[in-house]
């Protein structure tokens, strides 16, 4: 297995190198815009290591037994943000967008709404999709606190429990979103061997929020790779604990 290393960009996100140092060109050029940027996520086969078998049972039965609990005590909690959620702006409080799952497939992923109900799309496609940015205007009083606080992934929960998504993996991305980078980072695919997740291993290391830049999507990549890389019951464990300690705000979530 490649050794890890991380190297810290001048937005102080950490990205994931595979390799030692001289493996890839200088950090410095990542700016500019003729880099060929497959260098940084080469399409290696080592990456096709899905968590399968008696890994995979641990896992779903981690994912019910946790995720039920956490579901239960969080129900009043929940309630409560859909009601200030429906006293805030016109629609309902809940919304589904369709994101990629498990081998690519479309899921129906559950969030608290955030936008205002004209732009709160349930299949994005190219012409729609939009990256939330900062100060967008698309997005509630109520909504910028849910999504400053990650409190709007809260109903994903469900999704946890229907068995389309895990309590850590990759986030699940919009398609139109995926297809902007698929044909600059050849490992990007990789990343849907396994269950999209409500944290992971990417967003506890600050790849999260708006992609402006390609090292933001290959550090994502990459990180998700490692996560898939070296899953243990412990490291799922871990992250849930990081993510629960101080993962819920980032400057990065707008």
């Amino acid at each position: 297995m490649s050794t890890l290393e991380s190297i810290s960009t001048n937005n102080n996100k950490k990205v994931v190198e595979l390799g030692s140092p001289s493996d890839a060109p200088a950090l410095a050029t990542r700016s500019n815009p003729s880099q060929d940027w497959s260098t940084y996520a080469s399409n290696s086969s080592d990456s096709k290591t899905p968590i399968a078998g008696i890994d995979a049972a641990l896992k779903r039965l981690f994912d019910f037994v946790v995720g039920g609990i956490a579901l239960i005590v969080l129900m009043p909690f929940m309630i409560l943000l859909s009601i200030l959620i429906k006293l805030d702006s016109t629609g309902p409080a809940l919304f589904y967008q369709q994101r990629q799952g498990r081998n690519g497939e479309t899921i129906n992923v559950y969030k608290f709404r955030t936008m205002y109900q004209n732009f709160s799309t349930p299949v994005p496609t190219k012409e729609s999709f939009k990256q939330t940015q900062k100060d967008d205007r698309r997005i509630t009083r109520i909504g910028a606190i849910l999504r400053k606080t990650s409190l709007d992934e809260l109903p994903q929960l469900f999704n946890v429990l229907q068995g389309s998504m895990s309590l850590v993996g990759p986030r699940p991305h919009p398609a139109p979103l995926d297809e902007q980078y698929a044909h600059i980072i050849p490992t990007l695919r990789s990343r849907y061997t396994v269950k999209p997740g409500l944290t992971g291993w990417a967003q506890i290391n600050g790849f999260r929020g708006e992609t402006t830049r390609i090292e933001d999507m290959v550090g994502r990549v990459e990180h998700d790779r490692h996560y898939i890389k070296n899953w243990t019951l412990w490291l799922d464990f871990k992250i849930i604990a990081i993510t629960a300690i101080k993962g819920w705000t980032h400057r990065n979530a707008y």
